[in-house]
C-alpha cells in the first residue's frame, strides 16, 4: 500500500509541473507591440526633408523618402535628392532626430 501512495505523490507533482510548464504568457513583447502614430511618422519625415534639404542646398521638396525603418530603440528614414544623393535619417524611440549621414 505504501508504494501506491508514494506512486501517487509522484503522479501528482509531475501532473503539476507538467501544467505549470505548458502554461501560455499572454503579455505581449514591447518590440513587437510598439508602432509609430501616423503623426509622429509624419513629422519624422518632414524633419529628415528639411534637414536634408539644409545639408545639400536645396528645397525639402525635391528630397524624396524611399524607405521607413523602424527598430527596437530607433527609427531610420532613408532618402534621396534630385541629384542621386543617397542620406539616412536616425531618429530615437520618442521620435527625436537624431543625425543625418551620407549613404
Amino acid at each position: 500500500m505504501p508504494k501506491i501512495k508514494n506512486c501517487r505523490w509522484v503522479l501528482i507533482f509531475a501532473a503539476l509541473l507538467l501544467s505549470a510548464c505548458s502554461a501560455q504568457e499572454t503579455q505581449t513583447q514591447y518590440a513587437q507591440g510598439a508602432q509609430p502614430s501616423a503623426v509622429k511618422g509624419e513629422a519624422m519625415i518632414e524633419t529628415c526633408k528639411q534637414e536634408a534639404a539644409h545639408r545639400y542646398n536645396t528645397r525639402a521638396q525635391r528630397i524624396s523618402v524611399v524607405d521607413f525603418k523602424q527598430y527596437q530603440g530607433s527609427y531610420e528614414i532613408l532618402g534621396s535628392t534630385t541629384r542621386r544623393e543617397g542620406f539616412t535619417c536616425s531618429f530615437d524611440e520618442n521620435g527625436h532626430f537624431l543625425h543625418l549621414s551620407t549613404v
